[in-house]
């Protein structure tokens, strides 16, 4: 993956950060893509894995979305110790243990153990997200984390892209070793994450000062830059204390912004594939590969978006016209009634959910320092989250979701809108400069 095109700032060089961003982005990227995909193959166990267990589509909504309650639970002392301990031990212990409980995804035998396993692998990734947006925060000034934040969530999209069809190739193995292809699914998704939390022990650099990848020269530039920048925006209002955070109606503002993301991003994941199913009556494999369409508008949209919130300064318009557009295209889908036009819903869908997330993060981390920062920011995810879980279980609630009465989506789609019409009454996000 190709580095941000960053343009030198008042503090840091242009070279500094061109080589930190090629440094860490790509290897973050990757390991939210192992992260993301773990979360959501669900999706494409469900075109089997339903069936072969006789769970209802209400019980599978419920599954995939009780992954986030473990995950609320956990994720703001999960990211408190990671600002303590530092990146390389705290996400390399959080991969291996969502790694080992996504294979264990495969012994799922009824309800109660598909409720459970979701739960657990929900409190196994809980921090995850919260830890990699503040690790930015360590590396990249203010006016940077737009596109930087924008290029790692790419990685969910593009989960979307390589995974897609991967998921849907690895359902024709069933038979194989006496298992299901849902089985294999599982267990071949789920084993990268293990070796790839080993990797973190050797190649996350906790902070910039300790970056041995980085010359005496380049590191002094990097501290100078950041120092800088943390001074320039500790004149302003910021929070540096946690309890400080909590007690700002922002914190709470942005995390019901976040929730409607949530709510729209998970319920296009967690049921795109059944919908382009039902509509198309195409094969495993096909729907795989159509179902990756979405996902490269939405790679494209979230790095112009980001880019340009970056260039000019603004954010509250770029996350309320992105959510705008993502809410339109969920309402459009239940009225397709052909395969492209659901593709092309979908698509518009993804656009906007994507595309508001990099200025979104960029708008938290301009009033969250220190302490605030790593509870703020994982309080903020937690709690916009809980919409994961609100997302697949009403569409699953509607047992329809290709219909004409597909209620499901039409509520994700309205949440969307909801979200686009809080950033655009409010204050939070307006144009500023670092």
């Amino acid at each position: 993956m190709n580095s941000p095109n960053i343009v030198e700032p008042s503090h840091v060089s242009a070279h500094v950060l061109d080589k930190v961003a090629r440094r860490l982005i790509p290897f973050m990227c990757f390991l939210y893509l192992l992260a993301y995909l773990d979360r959501v193959n669900v999706s494409f166990a469900n075109l089997q894995m339903t069936a072969d267990l006789h769970l209802s589509d209400a019980v599978y909504g419920f599954a995939a979305g009780v992954f986030f309650v473990g995950y609320f639970l956990f994720e703001v002392p999960s990211n408190l110790i990671l600002h303590r301990t530092g990146a390389s031990k705290w996400i390399a212990r959080i991969m291996i243990t969502w790694g080992i409980v996504a294979m264990a995804m495969m012994l799922v035998r009824g309800k109660w153990s598909f409720y459970g396993l979701r739960l657990l692998l929900g409190m196994a990734e809980a921090g995850f997200f919260p830890g990699m947006v503040l690790y930015l925060t360590y590396w990249f000034p203010r006016r940077y984390r737009a596109r930087t934040t924008a290029l790692f969530f790419t990685s969910t999209a593009i989960a979307g892209i390589v995974g897609s069809p991967i998921s849907g190739a690895l359902l024709n193995l069933s038979g194989l070793g006496g298992l299901r292809g849902w089985q294999w699914l599982f267990l071949l998704e789920g084993a990268p994450s293990v070796l790839a939390g080993v990797a973190c022990f050797l190649f996350l650099t906790d902070r910039p000062t300790s970056a041995n990848w980085l010359d005496d020269g380049e590191r002094q530039s990097l501290a100078d830059g950041l120092a800088a920048d943390e001074a320039a925006s500790a004149g302003g209002n910021h929070h540096v204390h946690f309890v400080e955070a909590l007690a700002d109606a922002r914190l709470w503002l942005l995390s019901a912004v976040y929730f409607t993301l949530m709510f729209g991003l998970y319920g296009i994941t967690t049921w795109m594939p059944k919908v382009i199913k039902l509509i198309s009556g195409y094969g495993n494999g096909r729907v795989g590969l159509l179902a990756a369409i979405p996902y490269c508008v939405a790679v494209l949209a979230m790095v112009l978006v980001g880019r340009h919130s970056d260039k000019t300064g603004e954010r509250r318009w770029h996350i309320a016209v992105s959510a705008l557009a993502g809410g339109i295209g969920l309402l459009v889908v239940p009225h397709c009634q052909n395969t492209a036009g659901a593709i092309a819903a979908f698509a518009l869908a993804a656009a906007g959910v994507w595309s508001a997330v990099g200025p979104f993060w960029a708008v938290c981390g301009e009033f969250l320092q220190g302490s605030a920062s790593a509870g703020g920011i994982a309080a903020i995810n937690s709690l916009g989250n809980l919409g994961g879980f609100f997302g697949p279980y009403i569409v699953g609630l509607s047992r329809s979701p290709a219909g004409k009465s597909a209620d499901g989506l039409v509520w994700v789609g309205v949440a969307l809108v909801i979200g686009c019409a809080i950033v655009a009454m409010s204050s939070v996000g307006r144009r500023s400069r670092a």
